[in-house]
């Protein structure tokens, strides 16, 4: 996330090239956290647990610093779905592994079902700032957030495996039809606080590979980290307009400096 912070420090045109930003969390382990401007870049490690602590820290610290109109997105990986490697995806709803839009948090010893909902009209507002990017494919669709990585994913390749090839693409292929387009493993619980907080909250990952065609990754690593630039580069645009400093000949430029 210090690439993310370095980049919203150049394009919000602040003092210094940005490359001495310091780790405001460097005192923990448990995640790093960086600031331009007012943007916070954080790293929230893997999976639900690890963001959820996050959120909970993140969010007390926001209530403390009395801040307002506080936007919060989540932008990284995941596995496409019946789309290419390469694509971004929006989400507007966040399911779980049955294609629910719920998060079932454990609270004592009972089960707490909350809404995953994402914000309609800031999802709407990244595909219509999406619309002024010409270097990348970007669509909405539904995130599946699983508990872990292969067989809550249905892959093939990892340590226990109890199902055949065909079983994995007959479950993928209803998810696709239930409107899944990539899968991760925290957009749920992210949904969830948000929303119970009243944060606006969004999604926004790129697809590495599409998951009915293998499990794994092919593409060579200068083309994946080139993927993995593409959220931030939209994001970085919504935040400038945001901001009221989107310039268009300026976002012509990046993208020719992109292609090239």
């Amino acid at each position: 996330m210090k690439t993310f912070a370095q980049l919203m420090h150049k394009e919000l045109g602040l003092e210094g090239d940005g490359k001495d930003l310091k780790d405001i969390c460097a005192g923990t382990d448990r995640y790093s956290m960086y600031k331009a401007g007012p943007v916070l870049s954080i790293s929230h490690g893997m999976g639900i647990p690890s963001i959820s602590i996050m959120l909970h820290e993140l969010i007390k610290l926001l209530h403390h610093a009395k801040c307002r109109d506080v936007t919060i997105i989540r932008i990284g990986t995941s596995g496409g779905l019946g789309i290419d490697p390469g694509t971004v995806v929006i989400t507007d709803i966040a399911v779980d592994s049955f294609f629910k839009a719920r998060f079932e948090q454990v609270i004592l010893d009972n089960i707490v079902v909350r809404s995953t909902e994402l914000d309609k009209d800031l999802v709407e507002e990244l595909l219509n700032c999406s619309k002024e990017i010409h270097d990348f494919p970007t669509l909405i669709g539904h995130t599946m957030c699983t508990y872990d990585f292969y067989e809550g994913q249905g892959r093939l390749d990892g340590a226990l495996c109890s199902f055949s090839n065909e079983k994995k693409l007959e479950y993928l292929k209803r998810a696709y039809d239930a409107g899944v387009r990539n899968i991760e493993m925290e957009s749920t619980v992210f949904a969830a606080i948000c929303g119970l907080c009243g944060l606006k909250a969004a999604v926004v990952c790129v697809a590495l590979l599409n998951r009915l065609e293998g499990d794994q990754i092919k593409a060579p690593h200068e083309v994946l980290v080139e993927y993995q630039r593409r959220p931030q580069h939209l994001i970085s645009l919504f935040i400038k307009k945001r901001l009221g400093l989107y310039n268009q000949m300026e976002l012509l430029d990046n993208a020719f400096f992109l292609n090239n």
